[in-house]
């Protein structure tokens, strides 16, 4: 695996454009850590005036983006080398910052919900400028069962640094400090398993491949079991303790309620998705079919039914897919995709202790940046396209959105990058002419939805469990948390899939579960992606309109008004059901084609 060095400059992201040196982000920490003293002229008197709330407002504004500054540009530059301790300091400093200020910020709530309704209404009557935080009080408003005392608020958020330890731990061991076996690849030569890799090498033709690196990943996670089974419970006991510290009745409540989605959303997924278990059942069928093999294994998920002679796509190519497929966005789109491309948005490929998988971040007011991990797959042109629809939403409700309303809730996160998914698959089964082409995409279509809608639920249900037994006392344990691991594989997949042993400790390997009640939504997203495509795909003017008015929204309005904005209803399981219906029509064409 290259060095960081190693990598043409052209391939990595120009952090450049968020600070010029190491020493502008050591000026812009002094400056900002300086300036936290401010919070101290407003604590008291936020109902003095009109004038008064809002300077602090802007005050608090002011710094939160300094601090967005130095976090993102720290974290990133870190996660070019995890094993950097550099940047790990950045990293772990500007945090530490960020829990100081929210501590000493922690009184603008609690003190705005003291101000008696009618001075607050007369308040922002009389101060035009108040308008601006209009949604901010909103939101404020909606969570004052939840707001506790501004002594109490400043004592939670002190707490979080001295928290935050599962989540650091779990990144710490799973990106810098973990070590995977070597083993034989097709050609029989030796070659280490990496993060970066393994999908590529369970997508391999050569079964036994694919089972070594299976078992050699596993092997690593199972010797920690008992070490990261600690850490997973720990991450669940900091969110119940903020959970009831908030007065919500559970961590999901806490989790859903932050981001304004009613927990029925989170119901109707898991029993649509139980409801359509059959189609996934048919599913193993038709791969155990496909692969002519007496046992489907968990290491038979990712090899495509169909066989072909593997295609190794440049970055380059992978770029020109992905322009080609997005076009049903329009010039704008397209436009915003080549500015990305051809300057430095992105930090392309592998290197020696480099973050694994892939994201988009960045800070308000500079363009965002792509991580990616290119190995040349199918799934990696996907991923490409994927994390540019997060880069352009958020380039989007940035240029519409002013910085409090910019940032858009988790729950809409996924749909924009799902739907780059949607429209590039659909593309490329349009101009296929060759059958067996066209049998190999409709498998990578129907992965997404085993991969993303089933395979997301399932996480869904696992942390729904867990949370649940931890808030009833019981011992989250490595073997109890296998055991239910391995029974909603085997409620998932069902009677013709192989439930492999090692597949018991996946849990212990998703770094989503430490931002809990996260990955529902790539779920709900991907339905809503679906629907949308669909429509767009159909000619669709006004979806397509109010798409860019999505995409513009940030978090102007609640999630689910924004989804209503591209004819979508999320409290519904509508969306959900139809996605699903989609992949039946899949199947039944696997069926023929294979």
């Amino acid at each position: 695996m290259k060095k960081r060095e190693e990598i043409p400059v052209c391939h990595t992201w120009n952090m450049a454009d968020i600070l010029p040196s190491e020493e502008a982000w050591e000026n812009l920490f002094r400056e900002t850590e300086q300036a936290l003293s401010g919070y101290k002229k407003y604590e008291g008197h936020l109902a003095d005036s009109g004038e008064m709330l809002f300077s602090c407002l802007e005050f608090d504004e002011e710094i939160s983006l300094k601090i967005e500054t130095l976090f993102v540009y720290g974290r990133q530059k870190s996660d070019e080398n995890t094993g950097n301790p550099r940047y790990q300091e950045f990293s772990s400093r500007a945090r530490a910052l960020s829990y100081e200020t929210a501590g000493l910020s922690s009184f603008i709530v609690p003190e705005i919900l003291e101000i008696p309704q009618e001075t607050l209404s007369r308040l922002r009557k009389e101060t035009e400028k108040l308008k601006r935080y209009d949604r901010t009080f909103e939101i404020i408003l909606k969570k004052k069962e939840h707001t506790l005392s501004a002594s109490m608020e400043a004592l939670l958020a002190k707490s979080m640094d001295a928290t935050s330890g599962s989540s650091d731990i779990f990144n710490m061991f799973n990106n810098a400090d973990v070590k995977f076996p070597e083993i034989l690849n097709e050609n029989r030569e030796l070659i280490r398993i990496s993060h970066g890799n393994y999908i590529a090498l369970m997508e391999k033709q050569d079964r036994e491949v694919r089972k070594s690196a299976f078992e050699g990943l596993y092997s690593v996670y199972k010797q920690f079991g008992n070490t990261l089974a600690a850490t997973f419970a720990s991450n669940l006991k900091r969110a119940a303790f903020y959970a009831q510290a908030r007065n919500y009745p559970s961590a999901r409540a806490h989790s859903l309620g932050e981001n304004e989605i009613p927990e029925e959303v989170y119901d109707n997924l898991i029993q649509a998705v139980h409801e359509n278990l059959p189609l996934l059942h048919q599913y193993v069928s038709i791969r155990k079919k496909a692969l002519g093999v007496e046992e489907l294994h968990m290491y038979d998920l990712y090899v495509p039914m169909v066989s072909r002679e593997e295609q190794k796509i440049s970055f380059e190519e992978a770029k020109a897919m992905v322009l080609e497929g997005l076009k049903p966005l329009g010039e704008e789109y397209l436009s915003l995709l080549k500015e990305g491309f051809e300057n430095r948005w992105i930090d392309v490929y592998e290197n020696e202790g480099k973050r694994s998988g892939a994201y988009s971040w960045g800070v308000y007011g500079i363009h965002p940046y792509v991580l990616l991990n290119f190995n040349g797959t199918l799934d990696s042109v996907f991923t490409l396209a994927h994390e540019m629809g997060h880069a352009l939403h958020s380039w989007f409700s940035d240029k519409h959105q002013n910085y409090v309303d910019a940032a858009y809730k988790i729950f809409v996160a996924e749909v924009a990058s799902t739907c780059n998914e949607a429209l590039l698959i659909r593309h490329l089964l349009e101009i296929t002419e060759d059958k067996a082409e066209r049998a190999y995409l409709v498998n990578h279509f129907m992965d997404s939805f085993r991969g993303t809608l089933y395979r997301q639920a399932m996480f869904a249900e696992f942390e729904e469990e867990t949370h649940r037994r931890l808030g009833k006392g019981e011992v989250l344990t490595a073997d109890l948390l296998c055991s239910i691991y391995r029974r909603l594989n085997e409620e998932y997949f069902g009677p013709d899939m192989i439930v492999d042993r090692e597949i018991d400790y996946e849990w212990s390997r998703i770094p989503h579960f430490y931002t809990p009640f996260y990955v529902y939504q790539y779920a709900t997203g991907f339905s809503a992606a679906i629907a949308i495509s669909s429509k767009i795909l159909a000619g669709d003017e006004k979806v397509l309109k109010g798409y860019y008015e999505f995409l513009s929204g940030g978090n102007s309005m609640t999630p689910i008004d924004l989804l209503k904005l591209c004819g979508v209803d999320m409290s519904t399981a509508r969306p959900v059901t139809d996605a699903l219906a989609v992949f039946s029509e899949l199947l039944e064409e696997m069926s023929r084609l294979i």
